[in-house]
């Protein structure tokens, strides 16, 4: 099996289309659709790249995203931020663990790239 990569994303659509394209690209794909409980799915996969949305339900990308920094088990774990917003770039990019940041919609080709790379892949 290749690298395990975890999308969290409320768009049933963006998780297929992202889900598809990484499976494709060799990785072991998992999927989650909202904020409240990512945290627990997270700790469950222990995923080597995790592709996050930022506006989810009950927990923003955000604050999943401090809370990834602050833990000892995940504070190295690469996120691709993927978002409609490009207002938040600033913000997520203050974040070590931020490796990539892609405005909805991107060119999933370039957003596979990203996450190979993020992987210790080429």
């Amino acid at each position: 099996m290749g690298k395990k990569v975890l999308i969290i994303d409320d768009d049933p659509g963006m998780l297929d289309m992202i889900g598809f394209a990484l499976k494709n690209a060799g990785f072991e794909v998992y999927t989650y659709h909202t904020g409240v409980g990512a945290w627990d799915k997270i700790l469950k996969v222990i995923p080597d790249v995790l592709v996050l949305d930022v506006m989810l339900p009950g927990v923003d990308g955000y604050t999943l995203g401090l809370q990834i920094s602050k833990d000892p088990l995940t504070e190295k774990l690469p996120i691709v931020v993927v978002t409609a917003m490009e207002g938040v770039k600033s913000k997520f990019l203050q974040l070590p663990q931020v490796v990539g940041f892609l405005s909805k919609p991107f060119d999933i080709i370039e957003m596979t790239s990203i996450v190979r790379s993020a992987a210790g892949g080429k």
